[in-house]
């Protein structure tokens, strides 16, 4: 009864207000955690003294409109406005109120249709290139936001979520994706002359070598091409490290270019296939070393990698 009585609470403070805070089971998340997030963000500056922090709000569903969001800090007695930029990010100011009364950020769009994320940059970096200090940091405040939903089970993400984010994204390999801005082949980390490329179960959740798993439970349900994992926690990696990501659609150079499905599985054999929503295809081969083969919407080979094994 307390549940439905609050579902169909409205704040008065506008139309807007009445829309988002009668709906019932919207997109919300705690204020106060997101303003931890930020006093993490404050202390921890030394990952990346340059960067700026921003929260940021993805598609979780196919159907969900990100456009003209809607995004409150909704309290008992209020309900402030707050400003989505067009790329979905957004900034929020430390409010005495907002923090007596326990208050949430909360969207029009439906629980379950969005996922948040924190987003650190620091300024100056190529479109395609990320640094490792940033995402490092990013892990910290979302952990400490409890921005992350992507855990295949109830018992998995309370555990994860109870644990102090410290210690979450100081393991060799936190559990923590990270989503670029456009589809990806690969990830590779670079520091002076050191290069080396994530294996496979780094990427796309690590669906490309187990069975397909209920993209349901998994906020990168629909940003599996754009998902990617790091070894967050390997402190040889220092945090001006580049992450360079390789776009699926960018160009470059492949010994199998041009192969058909039929040709690949010729020499290599079959294998179970990566499919994703762009049309692109990815097939992965373990032979010792690591082979990845990339399938544009025509069917022919765009990208391959082999990866050694270590």
């Amino acid at each position: 009864m307390l549940l439905l009585l609050l579902a169909g609470q409205a704040w008065p403070a506008g139309d807007d207000a009445l829309v988002i805070s009668a709906l019932r089971n919207p997109v919300d998340k705690s204020y106060r955690r997101m303003v931890k997030g930020m006093e993490l963000f404050d202390e921890m500056r030394a990952l990346a003294p340059n960067a700026t922090l921003r929260y940021r709000l993805l598609p979780r569903k196919r159907d969900t409109d990100m456009q003209d969001i809607a995004l409150h800090v909704v309290g008992r007695s209020f309900d402030q406005p707050v400003v989505v930029a067009a790329d979905g990010t957004f900034t929020l100011a430390r409010d005495a109120r907002a923090l007596d009364e326990n208050a949430r950020v909360r969207s029009e769009r439906r629980a379950n249709s969005m996922t948040w994320r924190a987003e650190v940059r620091t300024p100056g970096l190529a479109p395609d290139e990320r640094r490792l200090g940033d995402l490092r940091l990013e892990c910290l405040v979302g952990m400490e936001a409890q921005l992350v939903s992507r855990y295949p089970s109830l018992a998995g993400r309370l555990f994860d979520l109870l644990e102090d984010p410290r210690g979450f994204c100081a393991r060799k390999e936190a559990p923590y994706l990270f989503f670029a801005d456009r589809p990806i082949f690969g990830v590779t980390l670079v520091s002076g002359s050191r290069r080396e490329a994530l294996p496979l179960r780094e990427l796309y959740a690590g669906l490309a070598l187990k069975p397909r798993q209920d993209l349901a439970h998994c906020d990168c349900e629909v940003l599996l091409d754009r998902a990617y994992e790091l070894p967050l926690g390997e402190r040889s990696w220092p945090d001006d490290t580049r992450v360079e990501l390789d776009a699926m659609d960018a160009p470059g150079a492949s010994e199998l270019a041009g192969y058909t499905k039929a040709e690949v599985a010729a020499v290599f054999g079959t294998a179970k296939p990566l499919r994703f929503a762009s049309g692109y295809e990815l097939w992965a081969y373990e032979f010792g070393d690591e082979l990845a083969v990339l399938f544009d919407p025509s069917g022919v080979v765009t990208k391959s990698r082999l990866r050694p094994s270590r």
